[in-house]
C-alpha cells in the first residue's frame, strides 16, 4: 500500500453560533495516498471548505485525528506544526493572493524569506519555478501587468517553491474563464504526473474531471468517494 500523505479518522469541527453549537464537519474518515489527485466537491455549506482548512492546519478539529505524512498534528506544538506545514503543503487559493508591489520573482520567493534562505538562492529557485509554470520571461513583472490566468500560475509557482509533496487548492479556477481554467487544470495534472499529491476543492464537474478521484460532501459528511468516471472506464 502507498504511503498516506493525509489520513483523517473521525474528524469533526463544530462552531458556536447564536443558535447554539453547529457541527460543520461530522466524523469524517479519509485517506489520500502519495501521488493521488483528489477533488473535494459539494454544495455551499457541505463542509468541504471547513475540511480543507483542517487539512491545511489553518484550523483545529473539535474531535478526531489528522495524520499529515504520518504525524498526528494534534501532538505538535505551534512551532513544530508551522515547520511541518511549510515543508509539506503548498497552498493555492481562488484569489491568487499576490503582493501587488512585488515582482513575480519576489512573490514566488516569499516563502523562502520566512525559511531563512539567502537572497541569491531565493532568486534562483523562484526563476526555476516560474519557468516550470511557463512564466520564465515574466520574473521582473508586477502582478497588475499579467492576466488572471498568469497570476494563478505565479501562485502555483509560489506553492511549489519549498518542493512540498502536497498541494491544497481551494477553488483555484473560481476567478478564471473556461479556457484559462482548462489550462490551469492541465498544469495541475502535469504536476501530479511528476509525483505531487493534489487535493482540490471545486463545485464544477468539468474541473473535478481532471482528478483521479472525487470525494463528495453533504451536510458535513462524505456521501461518496469514487474514481473519476472517465478514468474508471479507461
Amino acid at each position: 500500500m502507498s504511503e498516506a500523505v493525509i489520513r483523517v479518522v473521525g474528524l469533526g469541527k463544530s462552531y458556536t453560533t447564536a443558535a447554539g453549537l453547529f457541527p460543520a464537519l461530522k466524523a469524517v474518515d479519509l485517506r489520500v495516498d502519495a501521488g493521488e489527485f483528489v477533488a473535494i466537491m459539494g454544495p455551499s455549506g457541505s463542509g468541504k471548505s471547513t475540511f480543507m482548512n483542517l487539512l491545511g492546519c489553518l484550523d483545529t478539529p473539535t474531535h478526531g485525528d489528522y495524520f499529515l505524512v504520518g504525524r498526528n498534528v494534534a501532538q505538535l506544538d505551534k512551532d513544530q506544526l508551522a515547520v511541518l506545514r511549510n515543508r509539506t503543503i503548498g497552498f493555492v487559493f481562488q484569489g491568487f493572493n499576490l503582493l501587488p508591489r512585488m515582482t513575480l520573482e519576489d512573490n514566488v520567493a516569499l516563502p523562502l524569506v520566512y525559511a531563512g534562505v539567502d537572497r541569491d538562492s531565493r532568486r534562483a529557485r523562484a526563476r526555476q519555478e516560474l519557468g516550470r509554470v511557463g512564466l520564465a520571461d515574466y520574473a521582473s513583472s508586477l502582478p497588475s501587468r499579467i492576466s488572471g490566468g498568469q497570476q494563478q500560475r505565479v501562485a502555483i509557482a509560489r506553492a511549489l517553491i519549498n518542493s512540498p509533496p502536497l498541494i491544497l487548492a481551494d477553488e483555484p479556477t473560481g476567478n478564471l474563464d473556461s479556457q484559462t481554467s482548462e489550462e490551469i487544470m492541465t498544469l495541475f495534472a502535469g504536476l501530479n504526473r511528476q509525483g505531487i499529491t493534489i487535493v482540490l476543492v471545486t463545485h464544477e464537474n468539468d474541473i473535478a474531471a481532471h482528478a483521479q478521484r472525487q470525494v463528495r460532501f453533504r451536510d458535513g459528511r462524505i456521501v461518496s468517494d469514487q474514481p473519476t468516471p472517465a478514468r474508471e472506464s479507461a
